[in-house]
């Protein structure tokens, strides 16, 4: 497994893996409906403010993550289903995390959903994520002291 920085030029790749989850599925129309489209994305990717990491795997994309340097917030980590199980998602949150810190953020933060079938909350605790409360849409709010 390989991680690069992502660009711009992988906007297309980013939104390929996110409507390929089976977790938390959305589809374009669903992304886009919560204001999440092309060039919303590509505009945060070239803002400076978001470290987009890629995971590849035999040079094929696996999943990416994308953490929010000025809000400390991991905004995304998703994983393609056929590449579960292969530490894709513990190295996209390192990947993550330690861009996050190298940029100065002291405590970050990230929501998912409470849903019993969903693997990302035993997942980020696994990791040394801590939950702290619910957001207003009933999310998980997890939080990590980041050293």
């Amino acid at each position: 497994m390989t991680l690069r920085p992502a660009t711009v030029d992988d906007i297309e790749t980013l939104f390929d893996i996110r409507c390929s989850v089976t977790e938390n599925h959305q589809s374009r129309e669903e992304l886009a409906a919560l204001g999440i489209t092309v060039e919303s994305v590509s505009a945060m990717v070239a803002s400076g403010d978001f470290v987009t990491t890629i995971a590849e795997i035999d040079g094929q994309p696996a999943g990416f993550s994308m953490a929010q340097i000025s809000e400390g917030y991991v905004f995304a980590c998703f994983v393609r289903a056929e590449c579960h199980g292969l530490g894709v998602g513990g190295a996209l949150m390192a990947a993550a995390e330690e861009g996050l810190h190298r940029a100065g953020v002291k405590e970050a933060w990230l929501s998912t959903g409470e849903v019993e079938r969903f693997r990302a909350p035993g997942f980020y605790r696994h990791l040394g994520w801590v939950d702290s409360g619910h957001l207003e849409d009933g999310q998980i709010r997890f939080t990590k002291v980041l050293s």
